[in-house]
């Protein structure tokens, strides 16, 4: 769908200034006679539950019809398509959805849209939430869904930080809609429609053979709705998401803990937007919590699968947000990589796509100097999410902005992080020499003396360690030890080699030269 290809930081118009509906001559209530047909075959299908015909024309007749009619306006308003579709309640309120979404990618959203985009969803999920909703729609459109709430109240909360240059009038409009994206509202909603679904419940009666939720990838083959259940299982990563962006990495982790990220084949995995989102912030929230090896894991995965799949995803309105994201989960890779050195844990192919990106970099990062640090800001500021200060601005005089508040502190805190582990690349380095060493000898190499030692090795051991979000304690490090009458003994971690990958990539050689050889004899 159009508004998914978007990251809409970066989408035409987005910043104040940007081209308004109201500049551009637009009729709300001109229905061009493709948008009539549109707007009646989608109905149909979404009455008669036909989900495959539902999912082409919202991913591809929608997107063609944006593209080629509402490149720069939005879309004819509800109130004037609605005879068209029976005033149907339900349909009106997919079709705002779309139409807000539309516009945010394309234009620059008011205020007063912002606020009656909040109402749409509000109506939309009380329905979900409390009525009898019998339709079937495709998982795609119900990621965009949780994805688009989620960062339309991101994007709010953006905009009503920077105070400076608001007019009176939109100060006015703030006070008075003040529960507008608020971000209890905003939770409320996610954690109601997990509650509701019973999606957890569901999830574990699945372990027992008891669902097939997954199977199904999460759709009803016995004309029931996947509607409720689906939106309780993306709102999952939707609450990740939103608890990444407020800096509660532990909370968003916990919110995730029914999907289990491990296992291929979840329902997350059906859509490449959810996909990406929720390995991605799930990676960064580890690497904030100092879980290095479970970040560099799931992003190696993550990047490979991206590495096999992109070629196919070229004519994808998400192509360039799946070629961002792919980016940025490098960046997030170095870093993890950088203060965790398990190289060992990384696919070859994503290694060697690795070292051509970041690899001088990577090296200039073990240094810990003054340009160490500014290579560690760089690829943080570059890759990390677009954090968001929640509370409610004050609008006593002089208005000043404050939407970099968020992103500054977590920056801070990383920084501080990244100097903690100065001193155990050193640490780190010696133990990897020696089988065992003693307490004096290490001092005198380090040139501190024995207490101070202790205090390092201390805080090596609380470095590489880290509590999972159940509870269990869990190690980073690849060279650890302990001590024994003042003798240190270094246990040195060995991992599997995998035979396996590496016949596989030599039979895929061999195999293409022998399509290049067949190819040369044709010619």
């Amino acid at each position: 769908m159009a508004a998914a290809s978007y990251d809409y930081d970066d989408a035409p118009g987005y910043e104040e200034g940007g081209p308004r509906a109201t500049d551009l001559g637009y009729d709300p209530n001109f229905v061009p006679d493709s948008v009539k047909t549109f707007v009646v075959h989608l109905y149909r299908h979404i009455r008669e539950k036909n989900v495959y015909e539902i999912h082409q024309m919202y991913e591809g007749s929608f997107q063609k019809l944006s593209e080629r009619m509402f490149k720069e306006s939005p879309w004819p308003s509800v109130d004037a398509v609605s005879a068209y579709v029976d005033n149907d309640h339900v349909f009106c309120l997919l079709y705002r959805e779309m139409w807000f979404r539309h516009l945010y990618a394309r234009l620059s959203p008011t205020l007063k849209q912002r606020i009656d985009s909040w109402d749409n969803y509000c109506s939309f999920f009380q329905l979900v939430l409390h009525g009898v909703v019998n339709m079937q729609l495709p998982n795609q459109w119900l990621w965009d869904m949780v994805d688009e709430f989620v960062y339309q109240f991101q994007s709010f909360c953006q905009y009503r930080a920077k105070m400076k240059n608001k007019t009176e009038q939109e100060i006015a409009l703030l006070k008075q809609f003040d529960q507008a994206w608020n971000v209890y509202g905003v939770l409320n909603f996610l954690q109601a429609l997990v509650e509701k679904s019973m999606i957890t419940q569901i999830l574990e009666q699945e372990k027992e053979g008891l669902e097939e939720f997954t199977a199904n990838d999460g759709y009803s083959y016995t004309g029931g709705s996947n509607v409720l259940k689906v939106l309780g299982y993306f709102s999952m990563v939707g609450l990740l998401r939103v608890h990444c962006l407020l800096g509660d990495y532990h909370t968003g982790l916990k919110c995730l803990q029914p999907i289990d990220i491990s296992q291929p084949g979840g329902v997350y995995t059906s859509v490449i937007g959810s996909h990406i989102a929720t390995v991605y912030h799930y990676g960064f929230a580890n690497l904030m919590l100092r879980g290095y090896v479970e970040s560099i894991r799931e992003f190696s995965k993550m990047l490979l699968y991206i590495f096999k799949v992109k070629q196919y995803h070229q004519k994808s309105p998400q192509y360039e947000q799946i070629l961002k994201k792919n980016e940025q989960m490098y960046a997030l890779l170095s870093l993890s990589l950088s203060l965790c050195p398990q190289v060992k844990l990384v696919a070859e192919d994503v290694n060697t796509q690795l070292r051509e990106k970041y690899g001088e970099k990577m090296m200039r990062m073990q240094r810990y100097d003054d340009e160490a640090y500014a290579l560690y800001d760089e690829l943080f500021s570059y890759a990390c999410p677009k954090f968001i200060t929640p509370s409610a601005p004050t609008f006593d005089e002089p208005l000043v902005n404050y939407n970099q508040d968020a992103y500054r502190l977590q920056l801070k805190l990383f920084l501080y992080e990244v100097k903690q582990q100065q001193l155990l690349s050193g640490v780190r380095s010696y133990l990897k020499l020696y089988s065992t060493i003693s307490m004096v000898k290490l001092a005198s190499y380090m040139e501190v003396d024995e207490p101070t030692l202790r205090s390092i090795l201390m805080t090596y051991k609380h470095k590489t360690h880290a509590v999972s979000v159940d509870g269990k304690i869990i190690s980073n490090a690849d060279v650890d030890f302990y001590i024994d009458d003042d003798m240190i003994h270094v246990v040195e971690t060995k991992s599997a080699k995998r035979y396996g990958d590496y016949f596989m990539r030599q039979i895929v050689k061999l195999e293409e030269m022998i399509h290049d050889v067949d190819r040369v004899k044709l010619d």
